[in-house]
């Protein structure tokens, strides 16, 4: 970036300057000072928000943790960043999600709250539910008296050799899946050219990156009954290096089976039959995996965890579909590079240190990578 560029852009100074979490960010941070709330609070996010999931489902985390006894509702749809407010929320790239989900919330959630708490009106808005969620997949509204819901049962996704995924732990076999990834040909983030696309890559079709060599691709079976999750997910992933850093995305797909018919509103060039929606997705840059304080490298060719949370969703496969997950460690341009070389500051780092590394994920008995999931009943 030329120097007139960064001189204009202040925020990306003080990225450059502060690539770790440090004082500088901690101060920055609103959720620990959200205590001594007195007031009632709703609040709103959407699933497709490419640009604040974490906000909404952590400020009101905060807020629940810190004021016990405060009304405080949680509200979260099928929409962009702001979508509660603009547009109507039926469709998102090529998934529909029904008639207009941000008319009932404002009929049904936004305009009794107001009305209760700004005006002493009824409808009572302390009837409202503690949250109110959208599941996709079946498209309908859901309420529950806690966040995640209390009913939801722990259970354990593992990766299995051969491409699968499912609720047993793996068999002996092999122990590993690997691929070579090369910083100067990174998996691009959506198959879309258009820049105006970019919202949209939160359901896009996975099928373009199912077919790259540097893309492991792992699915149950067509479901014999719907399958629910709710709440976030515990990805812990067995990984090891050629190199000394490196990121690792993984990405929440819903498979539809073939047979799906297409829908009149999608582009006219894409088939439903097939189709590799992405229900959630989250990255994680590996030098971070202990703290997001204290970045450490990796140690070339040694097994080592790397634990994250992939943000909440409420999605129900269907009956006959397949869930699969994909996992990667590049995901450009919406993430930056990573050198593979450690580097104490990435933005810093120099084109010589962009290296091709060796990737191995693991499935073993052993080394189990797996996703910590909440299913609902």
């Amino acid at each position: 970036m030329p120097a007139t560029s960064r001189a204009r852009w202040p925020f990306w100074n003080d990225l450059v300057q502060h690539p770790d979490y440090d004082a500088f960010w901690q101060a920055r941070n609103l959720r620990p000072h959200l205590h001594n709330i007195k007031t009632a609070v709703l609040t709103v996010g959407g699933f497709n928000d490419a640009e604040d999931l974490f906000g909404a489902l952590n400020t009101y985390q905060s807020l629940e943790k810190q004021n016990p006894g405060t009304p405080n509702r949680l509200m979260m749809g099928p929409w962009i960043h702001g979508g509660w407010a603009r547009g109507t929320g039926e469709m998102l790239g090529n998934v529909a999600y029904g008639p207009s989900p941000s008319r009932w919330y404002q009929e049904n959630v936004e305009a009794p709250f107001f009305k209760t708490y700004l005006k002493d009106a009824k409808p009572d808005a302390r009837n409202i539910a503690e949250a109110t969620v959208f599941e996709s997949g079946t498209n309908q509204w859901r309420t529950f008296d806690a966040w995640p819901p209390k009913a939801a049962q722990s259970r354990t996704l593992y990766f299995q050799p051969g491409g699968k995924i499912g609720f047993e732990p793996p068999a002996a076999g092999a122990e590993f899946d690997q691929f070579l990834s090369d910083p100067a040909h990174p998996v691009p983030f959506t198959e879309a050219t258009d820049v105006g696309m970019t919202k949209q890559y939160m359901t896009d079709d996975q099928r373009f990156a199912s077919r790259r060599p540097d893309v492991l691709t792992y699915q149950t079976d067509a479901l014999p009954e719907d399958l629910t999750l709710a709440g976030p997910i515990r990805a812990l992933l067995q990984v090891a290096t050629t190199g000394s850093d490196a990121d690792w995305v993984v990405k929440i797909i819903d498979v539809y089976p073939d047979n799906t018919p297409d829908n009149p509103r999608t582009a006219p060039n894409v088939h439903l039959g097939g189709y590799q929606q992405m229900v959630r997705s989250e990255v994680m840059r590996g030098r971070f995996r202990n703290s997001f304080s204290k970045p450490e490298a990796f140690t070339p060719g040694q097994v080592t965890a790397v634990p994250f949370t992939v943000q909440d969703l409420l999605h129900t496969f269907r009956k006959g579909h397949r869930l699969m997950v994909q996992v990667q460690s590049t995901w450009f341009p919406l993430v930056d590079r990573n050198p593979q070389k450690y580097v104490d500051n990435i933005y810093k780092a120099d084109e010589s240190d962009f290296q091709v590394a060796t990737h191995r994920f693991y499935h073993s008995p052993v080394h189990a990578s797996q996703l910590a999931v909440k299913v609902l009943p």
